[in-house]
Formats: C-alpha cells, structure tokens, sequence
C-alpha cells in the first residue's frame, strides 16, 4: 500500500473490501501507524481541519500536532490544572461547527482557590486564535459540585449530541461514593448542559425540589469513555472497583447503581454496597468486565476503511492490559470481543474516529504516541 499515492489509496481500499465482502473474507488486523510521538501522557485528541489534531497532555498542556506528526508549541491562554494521581488536562473536542466559530471543549481537575487540597471537574469554552497560538475567550461553563480533597475519579469526557447540547461523564471521585446514588450533587452523574453551560428545559430534574437541574442520569463510579452510537442514544462505560467495569447506554433521568449494587468488590476482597447485582430501580448494565479491564476511550466505527466486518463495531482501550478492544455488537448486545495492539504493550488511553474514517488512538505514557490503525 505504501507505494500507492495517497490519491490513490482511498479508492484501491474500497476496491479490496469490496472484493472481501464478496467473499465473505476476514479483516485482516490492521497495522499500528505511528503518527506522533514525544506527547506527555496525552488523554484526549479531537480533529482539526487540514488533517490536524489537537492532543491534551495530562499535565496541563493543549497542543497541536501537524499532519507530519510535528508538536506545535504547547498554546498559551489554558488554565491551572490540578495535575496529579488521575487529574489534569484531560478530554477536549472540537465544536461540530468548528470550521466557522473555532471553537473547542476541554474538561480538566480544576483546583479549589481556598483550599490547596481541594479539586473537582471542570467544563471549559474557548476559540482556538488565528495563529494557532494560543486559546481566547476562556470561560468555564460548568463546574462539579462539591469539590473534594481526592486526585481519584474526575471523569471528564466530553460528547457532542446531535442537538447540540453536551454531555459530560463526572467521577464520584472515589471517597465520596455515597454521593454517587444522590441528586443534590455532581458527583457520580452524568451531566447535559448547553454550550453556555445551562441546564437543558428537559433535563429530567429540572424542577424537582432538592435535585441538580444539570444531571442527566446518576448511580455511576468513573467514566473514562463516552460516544453517540449510531442510533445517536449516548453510550458509555465506567471503572467498577476490582472487577465489574461497565458498559451502560445511559437514559435520562435512571439510576445506574454505583455503589448499591455492583459486580465488583473491594479491593482486596470484600462486598460494596449491600453486596448484590440487581436491586429494583436500579440499571443494568449492557456489558460487564470481571476482571476489570480498566476501560479508557469509546468510539464506534461508522465508516467503511476496515471493510464489513468492522463497520457498526465498538472499540474501547484497556489501560490495565494494554490493548484496544473491538467490540461486535449485535441486537444491542456484546456478541464478541476482540483484542487488538497487544504487541504495543501500551496503556490505551483514547480512542477517537477520524474524519478521514481511519481509528486512532493515544497511549498513555511519558512518552507518548498518536497512532493511526491502517488497514493491511
């Protein structure tokens, strides 16, 4: 493939899964395309025009990265960052009307100005200068209530929905796990709120006495990973303790269960909670992991580069076993898994698709890659 020029490739690809799909022939695993490296614990990328992307670095850094995988200067003008244990610089992504208002998202652990101990999620707007230097009109438009003395469970991914409302996956930041199953705080929840960062009129609490009219859904421990699905219904998935990481399709207003009810236990041995999987009210999940994976990143695949048999699959990276993982799902359900990149023997952080339609994928490391996934 190599020695087909790029204008070439897109079309000489289609021909080839075209003839595998008449055959009925396996996708062959793609290769491991190095695009960038030298990122600092990168934790989230989104896309830019012209083939650019834009990669948070965990300690607080905002760059982008040139199509020749060159680092841009990290930009001026992005705030503190709690940086420390699982808080930092963490998910960003481009406004869907980016190309006309330059506009971005970006979560981090924001630290508490009375308090050094202290720290919560927190949802920034900004518009990316001309010059590609550096972020303005800075606001933050939502911020997890209460903060907490904790460096555990922020959180913090960021998804676009097709009304453009956002939502964003909130830690219940790992001491404060109780609070998960109550409406009176952020932590624990999903939250929708508009890009000025108000509550939507039909959040499901909106109006109710004693609830947060930001959260959408409650009862979850700490989402890394969150994306539309091709229904356009919000998918995600949570760390469970040892054991019971969770796909949930998280509806408006229902109760996921954390820490009532779980298919993990304390670390160490020991119940959680009361020690059960189902409780009345209380969700389900879609799939479970026993033992946890420690999942990181989602995205579905809704375009045609790896041939049929990828199309419509899920992919979520395992931090813990340092793999990414296809997911075949069928009638709504997990029908297989599949495990791919075992040989980079690399923490997968994020895993995005790209306008281009090709999946790609950070490795969370101090010295970390961009890789693009080609198909052979």
């Amino acid at each position: 493939m190599k020695s087909f020029p790029m204008r070439y490739r897109a079309w000489f690809e289609k021909c080839l899964w075209g003839l595998a799909a008449a055959a009925g022939a396996a996708v062959a695993t793609p290769r491991a395309e190095v695009v960038a490296s030298g990122l600092e614990n990168p934790w989230g990328v989104t896309f830019l025009p012209a083939g650019r992307f834009l990669v948070t670095e965990k300690p607080g850094r905002l760059r982008i990265v040139a199509p020749d995988g060159k680092l841009g200067a990290p930009l001026k003008g992005v705030p503190s960052v709690a940086a420390g244990g699982q808080g930092g610089l963490l998910d960003v992504l481009a406004d869907s009307a980016f190309d006309r208002n330059r506009t971005i998202y970006f979560c981090f652990s924001e630290p508490d100005p009375g308090n050094s101990a202290a720290n919560g999620t927190a949802l920034a707007r900004a518009k990316l200068s001309k010059d590609d230097a550096q972020v303005d009109e800075l606001k933050i438009i939502f911020r997890q209530q209460p903060k907490v003395a904790s460096r555990n469970h922020f959180g913090c991914r960021i998804v676009e929905a097709a009304d453009g409302t956002l939502f964003l996956t909130l830690g219940e930041r790992f001491s404060r796990k109780e609070d998960a199953q109550k409406l009176d705080n952020h932590l624990g929840k999903i939250v929708r709120v508009t890009k000025d960062g108000a509550a939507p009129k039909d959040n499901p609490f909106v109006g109710r006495p004693g609830a947060l009219p930001e959260i959408w859904s409650y009862g979850h421990r700490n989402g890394q990973g969150a994306t539309l699905g091709p229904d356009g219904r919000l998918w995600m998935h949570e760390h469970g303790p040892q054991g019971g990481d969770e796909i949930n399709v998280p509806q408006a207003g229902h109760n996921y269960g954390w820490p009532v009810i779980t298919y993990g236990e304390n670390y160490g041995g020991g119940k959680i909670g009361e020690g059960i999987t189902h409780k009345e009210g209380m969700e389900q999940p879609l799939h479970y992991w026993v033992p946890s994976i420690a999942p990181s990143g989602m995205a579905f695949l809704t375009s045609d580069r790896y041939g049929p048999a990828w199309k419509g699959n899920l992919f979520i990276g395992s931090l813990k076993f340092g793999y990414l993982d296809r997911i075949e799902i069928k009638d709504g359900k997990v029908a297989a898994e599949h495990k791919l990149l075992e040989d980079l023997r690399a923490r997968i952080r994020d895993v995005k698709q790209g306008p281009d339609g090709y999946l790609y994928v950070l490795t969370d490391e101090s010295n970390g890659k961009l890789i693009r996934l080609m198909p052979e």
